[in-house]
């Protein structure tokens, strides 16, 4: 498809709103692509990245391989994205660092409203269907309460991330950073984030490279996680769309309880800048909580994350 240099611009603009939505655990980039009109071309775009374009790249055809993975709409919409996570992996780290009930209390709406939204596209309902919410969700709980195989800065566990995150970008309704966030990778890689960025602007070689070789372990992983599983996604959805929402709709209501807003703190670890962070936490009610359970503010910043998705659900239908 050809385009100009204002097309493009408009693209990466979208790119940057993809971007916002997959910082925040929560909101699906797809589901911004979806809204914005140019997620059928993004998922096509992604599928011709196959073996003819790789036959293409290794017999130095490059202009045939780039236009055959229409990549200047890749590209438009990769360096949206990459502004927009840089830009943003700050502000998420200050408040996970001194606001984090507030951040769950909105992370915790956002993901209420997320359930709603892909659960409404069941359109069938019938024992499979609930079955698979319900194995969905005791999944997905016992994830978020099984204490990690290794720790979330290991490069082994920053790769494994990667790969499964990555899975999350092209479904609308489910987060790439709500997946990190369900590992327990989601602080290390907003973090690593955030360190390249004050890397580059101090010009700090030791930053770059700690953050710089972190972030690349990850990108392989996304890289072949993204070229694995794509097609195997589209054939899930194609052949067993009902159960696959299903799952993915149970999937989320299990994890409510990792961004339950009140937590204890059951063990700490030390990670890779010598902080003691928390390591196993467990939600616990607002009363129980050992410091200002702020339940006003958490019930109206949940009141808010909801109303995000509301507002792009809406949006998303008169589209």
């Amino acid at each position: 498809m050809q385009r100009n240099i204002l097309q493009y611009l408009i693209i990466t603009l979208k790119g940057i709103a993809m971007g916002m939505a997959d910082v925040v655990p929560g909101v699906s980039g797809g589901t911004i692509a979806f809204i914005s009109g140019i997620y059928e071309e993004f998922v096509n775009s992604l599928n011709s990245i196959n073996a003819e374009a790789f036959k293409l790249l290794f017999r130095f055809k490059i202009k045939d391989f780039w236009k055959h993975i229409n990549g200047n709409f890749l590209l438009s919409l990769a360096i949206g994205i990459a502004i927009s996570i840089v830009s943003l992996s700050k502000m998420i780290i200050y408040l996970l660092e001194n606001e984090p009930v507030l951040l769950w209390a909105f992370f915790f709406g956002l993901i209420i409203a997320s359930i709603l939204f892909i659960g409404k596209q069941v359109t069938i309902w019938n024992t499979r269907v609930i079955v698979a919410i319900v194995l969905g969700a005791v999944v997905s709980y016992y994830i978020t309460i099984a204490e990690p195989a290794s720790s979330p800065e290991s490069t082994v566990y920053v790769f494994f991330s990667g790969f499964i995150a990555i899975i999350a970008m092209i479904l609308p309704g489910i987060s790439g950073a709500f997946i990190l966030l369900l590992m327990g990778s989601y602080p290390t890689i907003i973090g690593a984030i955030s360190k390249l960025s004050e890397g580059i602007t101090t010009a700090n070689t030791e930053l770059l490279i700690q953050s710089g070789s972190m972030l690349a372990v990850f990108a392989v992983g996304a890289v072949l996680g993204l070229l694995s599983f794509s097609r195997v996604l589209a054939w899930m959805f194609k052949n067993y769309h009902n159960t696959t929402l299903a799952v993915l709709t149970g999937f989320m209501i299990g994890s409510l309880n990792k961004v339950w807003p009140w937590k204890e703190t059951l063990s700490t670890r030390v990670n890779s800048h010598g902080v003691e962070v928390p390591f196993l936490q467990k939600s616990i009610m607002p009363w129980n909580f050992d410091a200002d359970a702020q339940i006003l503010l958490v019930i109206v910043l949940a009141i808010v994350g909801f109303m995000v998705i509301f507002l792009l659900d809406k949006f998303s239908n008169k589209k």
